[in-house]
């Protein structure tokens, strides 16, 4: 969502008269998207912070902005004296980005953190950002309602809306006549989609089955899915249109049922195994991801364990790993206690990436001797010599190869793989 917004932020101010540069010692503006779902973030951005006041002593005339999800949370902090940024934008204020520069330039307080319930960007066409010109990104909704007890999204974000489908499909469109041959339709639940209109109503599988009938050369992806809203419709949407990535990202964080209620998440583990078999059911192979969180409020030993089983049981592709960490004014802050010790929220962590790396190898173990359709994307990044590219499980392919050019499709037989990676030989290319 933030790389997406960021395309939508240069759009903005390349209108406004700027232009981007790709070294922030030649900008006369830096803008720092930011994200508040974890404490690791923030604390990034406030080291990044101290950095651009390093750079602002030799050039005092340099403006900081602070943009996103944690200039909605903090907002007037921001221009205290530990971060004296001169730009404060939530996320729903960026057309406002051209007048607040020119406030800050003239030396004026420039700050908009407003929500708004109708802001979707969805006239604003994304400076694309991405090198290889092969994927982009689709906003396609903004916001959240599920007020998960974790989660900081709905109070930076604000309340769910969703973009016109017409807009998201002339996007598209245009990406892929300009030569991309992926999308990525991005929302903070995508599956929950729906846009009403003149008793016309579009949910999330009538759009996704639109944007994979513009050609059969475009690959569709989207995330995220929650557990909850993932129906038979949308498998089966999926299962009618090759082109729609066999890949979904189906976020657990536990696998214990009372820690999921204490989370709000409104499912439990037997509804999530259901939907994995529901998945499997419809999309056989189909790539499977998830989310999970390590020692969130009161979780025993027995409970995390309960999450390696599960874990075990699905066997997951890949996965991304957190450990708790409790956000100022969400729901878990205000009823709720962080009472796991650091060390063994640490350990808990340690011991599910131990046993992802076990069921990724192990899932890319199984692709061996397989021949995969592979969208190249570039070079790796450790040769010239191989390509890098992905299948659409979402899985990472290199193979040898100097002939092929981004956007272009390569049948890959896999010859060997690592935890992370797919390494094959390129069989045929179009």
């Amino acid at each position: 969502m933030n790389f997406s917004d960021s395309e939508i932020i240069a759009s903005i101010m390349k209108d406004g008269g700027c232009e981007t540069v790709t070294d922030a010692t030649s900008a006369d503006v830096v803008f720092i998207n930011t994200c508040s779902v974890r404490d690791h973030a923030e604390q990034r951005v406030k080291r990044r912070i101290k950095e651009l006041q390093s750079m602002k002593k030799k050039n005092p005339s340099l403006i900081i902005g602070i943009v996103g999800c944690m200039a909605e949370r903090m907002k007037e902090q921001l221009f205290g004296e530990a971060y004296q940024a001169d730009m404060i934008v939530g996320p729903d204020a960026y057309r406002s980005l051209p007048q607040l520069l020119a406030a800050a330039v003239s030396g004026q307080k420039a700050i908009n953190t407003v929500l708004s319930e109708e802001e979707t960007y969805a006239d604003i066409r994304p400076v694309r950002l991405n090198d290889s010109k092969v994927t982009a990104f689709i906003s396609i909704m903004r916001g959240c309602r599920n007020h998960c007890a974790y989660c900081v999204v709905p109070m930076t974000r604000g309340r769910e809306r969703s973009r016109s489908p017409h807009s998201i499909i002339d996007e598209a469109k245009e990406l892929f006549d300009t030569g991309f041959r992926e999308v990525i339709l991005l929302g903070q639940n995508v599956n929950s989609y729906c846009w009403e209109n003149d008793g016309l109503t579009i949910d999330f599988p009538h759009l996704l089955g639109q944007v994979a009938e513009i050609n059969p050369r475009l690959r569709v992806r989207f995330t995220t899915s929650h557990p909850k809203d993932l129906s038979d419709q949308l498998l089966q949407t999926m299962a009618a249109y090759p082109n729609i990535c066999r890949s979904i990202h189906l976020p657990v964080q536990s696998g214990n049922n009372r820690i999921l209620r204490l989370m709000n998440r409104n499912y439990t583990r037997e509804w999530y195994l259901d939907r994995i078999e529901a998945i499997r059911h419809y999309l056989p192979g189909c790539g499977i991801s998830t989310d999970i969180i390590a020692g969130f409020s009161t979780e025993t030993e027995e409970e995390h364990n309960d999450t390696l089983s599960l874990m075990e049981r699905i066997g997951y592709d890949f996965a991304y790993m957190f450990i708790y960490s409790e956000r100022p004014d969400t729901l878990a802050a205000k009823k709720l206690t962080d009472d796991v010790p650091g060390q063994v929220k640490s350990r808990r962590l340690n011991e599910i990436i131990r046993l992802q790396q076990k069921l990724s190898y192990r899932s890319n173990f199984h692709d061996v001797g397989k021949t995969f359709e592979v969208l190249v994307e570039g070079h790796s990044r450790k040769s010239t010599a191989s390509m890098m590219g992905r299948t659409s499980h979402n899985k990472v392919v290199i193979f040898p190869a100097t002939h092929f050019k981004p956007g272009q499709y390569a049948e890959v037989r896999i010859t060997s793989c690592t935890t992370a990676t797919l390494i094959g030989e390129a069989v045929t290319s179009r």
